[in-house]
């Protein structure tokens, strides 16, 4: 069962219908029941290791919160304990709730490698050796964001940030909630458990709202990536008949294709909790109009940056091991060098896996090493560009300055996804040399009819994506107001602020389609609707199942 499947859309109607008929307070075990029925019908084979990963994750939890109680209770039961005597008691904690973290850790990552990666690896080593290793296991639908998810709470409750959950059905909501597992994105506990356990009032506001957000969805799947798609795959397929603007042709359309594929899944999932009273987390933030690559992984897929961010990044970056190291290095390598040592080693280490969190192939791992090298370059040359534009008296806070720097990053991210995409890390390798090539532009009309793209497919995509980028900009803008009347605070830098600040500038397009006339409101969702039904890719060979996301 897919997001655009008609199948999934009775499956939503019956969802809701039963969820609001049931009384509040058992809302909660309709959800359970309609996520696991979900998962069953999808992926009964991998069941087995979602349940896995559910129960060693909550009991670890339990384990966790209990070592945190004593812990507290002895503390407040002996206050003639001195400030070194507390200070010991915490410590002996905490080395007793670091083995529980690696032993949960170690199984709930140990089955994402054993299905996602392991397999992949065995089979790559039986090709070399003559052997034919072949696993034959199915990769479990929403793995990686399930799995991430559950290490986050457990980190989480090991940090103290809040109580463990007592009751392993609600967990198990927790780590299921169906429209969550194709695509994510990737909540925190904190931010949906309890959203999931308290029952919801019907709300017309939150039906209308889930609603345009999911034909929004439909239409970036259907309308535009799926059709794009068509050329993209024409070139990767068949990565020697093209050389010079075809492939970068492609990768411009891959880059298209992979934001409106998986922002449009995020937008049907959300759209569906919604209409169910539940918030999930904005998982993008137009991520195109960033003025650097940093920028640019803190506008896209959100949930996932934040994750590395909070959890690899910042542990690794503020740890005293590689400050020590930074302040040793400094010797050699000069003090400037030596303060960003523990910055570079963790975004290293944090761009590794965002890599492998794409998959097993070194392509991917190449993927995300390319990226964590622009940035770490961009780190190290910071003085220099600046020093620089200072001698060539460039204004950088001049709006030409922020249109190329926005073209600039753009085009950085564009040759990125030919890692991703490509068969293999030396195919990617070839097709950015063959970009190089030299070709001219005689026969371009025969060119492009090759990509097995019409001429009404172009141009459904041309209007298609121009409404996008006038939706797009409306909402930057619209943000841009927002920082303005806050006075641009400091507090908005957390992943939390910043997902609660994209959804305002996308509520704030919602709350204008609701000041219309109801007449003018219906004409709007009938253009949309008509659109995905008449303009979506559909026909012999179309697969609902090709959510680029889907396997993570």
């Amino acid at each position: 069962m897919t997001l655009t499947s008609l199948s999934f859309l009775i499956f939503v109607a019956i969802v809701v219908a039963a969820y609001y008929a049931c009384p509040k307070q058992g809302r909660w075990a309709v959800l359970l029941v309609a996520s696991y029925a979900f998962y069953l019908i999808s992926s009964a084979e991998t069941f087995a290791f979602l349940l896995a990963t559910t129960v060693v994750t909550f009991f670890g939890g339990k384990a966790l919160g209990k070592v945190n109680s004593q812990v507290k209770e002895h503390i407040a039961q002996h206050p003639e304990l001195d400030r070194q005597q507390k200070k010991e008691l915490r410590n002996a904690g905490k080395k007793r709730k670091r083995r529980v973290v690696a032993a949960v850790l170690v199984v709930d990552f140990g089955i994402l490698a054993v299905l996602k990666y392991f397999s992949v690896y065995l089979a790559a080593l039986g090709d070399v050796l003559g052997f034919g290793f072949d696993l034959g296991v199915l990769i479990p639908l929403g793995i990686s964001f399930y799995t991430f998810q559950s290490a986050a709470y457990i980190i989480d409750l090991y940090r103290e940030k809040y109580e463990a959950d007592t009751n392993l059905a609600k967990f198990a909501l927790f780590t299921s909630f169906f429209p969550q597992l194709i695509q994510g994105p990737i909540p925190r506990y904190d931010h949906l458990a309890h959203q999931l356990y308290e029952g919801h009032s019907f709300s017309y506001v939150n039906l209308a709202h889930g609603a345009q957000l999911m034909l929004w969805g439909f239409f970036k799947k259907l309308v535009i990536a799926d059709r794009a798609l068509v050329l993209v795959n024409q070139v990767f397929n068949n990565p020697s008949d093209y050389q010079g603007w075809p492939v970068f042709l492609a990768l411009v359309f891959y880059t298209i294709v992979i934001y409106a594929d998986f922002s449009g899944g995020v937008d049907i999932a959300r759209g569906v909790a919604r209409v169910l009273g539940i918030d999930m987390p904005h998982n993008f933030k137009r991520p195109y109009f960033s003025t650097s690559l940093s920028e640019f992984w803190r506008r896209w897929h959100m949930s996932l940056s934040f994750w590395t961010r909070d959890y690899i990044f910042f542990p690794i970056s503020l740890s005293k091991t590689f400050g020590k190291m930074g302040k040793s290095l400094r010797k050699v390598l000069g003090d400037r060098i030596g303060k960003l040592f523990p910055v570079i080693v963790a975004q290293l280490c944090t761009f590794t896996v965002i890599g492998l969190w794409h998959g097993a192939d070194f392509k991917y791992v190449a993927y995300g090493w390319y990226n964590g090298a622009v940035i770490i370059s961009g780190l190290l040359l910071e003085p220099y560009l600046k020093a620089a534009a200072e001698k060539l008296r460039i204004n950088t806070k001049s709006f030409a300055w922020k249109c190329f720097s926005i073209f600039r990053t753009l085009m950085i991210v564009v040759i990125g996804r030919v890692f991703p995409k490509a068969q293999s890390f030396t195919v990617a390798l070839s097709m950015l040399g063959s970009m190089l090539a030299i070709t001219n532009f005689v026969g371009i009309r025969k060119t492009f009819a090759s990509f097995g793209l019409s001429v009404e497919d172009y141009a459904v995509l041309g209007v298609a994506c121009l409404v996008w980028f006038v939706i797009s900009l409306l909402q930057e803008r619209q943000e841009q107001k927002v920082h303005q009347k806050q006075g641009q605070k400091k507090g908005i830098v957390s992943g939390q602020a910043q997902g609660s600040s994209t959804e305002e500038s996308g509520a704030e397009v919602r709350q204008l389609i609701d000041t219309l006339p109801l007449p003018v409101r219906w004409v709007l969702y009938l253009a949309c609707f008509m659109a995905v039904l008449l303009l979506g890719v559909y026909g012999p060979g179309y697969d609902a199942t090709t959510f680029i996301y889907r396997g993570f």
